[in-house]
């Protein structure tokens, strides 16, 4: 069985480490992107309620044995942290992060296209740059704290490979 988190800041490469650890692995791995489910189509966006979050992240669980969840949400990856086999945690630079995020291929499931998502860059870059000072959870604290808290496998990646 394969079950692991993986979690960071935005631009860290949770998406990419994700669709690779399922392309390598012979185990049929199911890929949850939780920003496909955080989400509301609401302008501005807003969170889908956590309660509605959880029943999707259960009903995924329950579809897949072998599965790579990824996000930057500690509030939906603790719901997961008891059955998760290994966590991953891209704690890397804000610098390489923003890099990251200025060189990623356009995300269709989260832009209707790459205009739409290249436009929301200077946001992002902004986002990326609170990271250490946010207190939420999405912050390097949340995350810091997830990753001490687990007992199982954990591995902590500070650089781009």
């Amino acid at each position: 069985m394969s079950k692991t988190l993986i979690f960071g800041n935005s631009g860290s490469g949770k998406s990419t480490l994700a669709k690779q650890i399922c392309r390598e692995t012979t185990n049929n791995i199911a890929h949850l992107d939780l920003d496909t489910i955080a989400w509301q189509a609401t302008s501005p966006p807003s969170r889908t309620p956590l309660a509605v979050s959880k029943e999707k992240i259960a009903t995924f669980i329950k579809q897949n044995k072998n599965w790579v969840v990824e996000g930057c949400y500690a509030d939906l990856l603790q719901l997961l942290t008891n059955k998760a086999d290994k966590i991953i945690f891209l704690d890397l630079p804000i610098e390489a992060c923003i890099e990251n995020a200025k060189n990623r291929p356009w995300e269709p499931h989260k832009y209707e296209s790459a205009t739409a998502q290249d436009a929301n860059l200077v946001m992002l870059i902004d986002w990326i740059s609170q990271y250490k000072d946010r207190q939420d959870t999405f912050s390097h604290k949340a995350h810091a704290e997830l990753y001490d808290s687990f007992s199982g496998d954990k591995q902590r990646i500070t650089s781009n490979r």
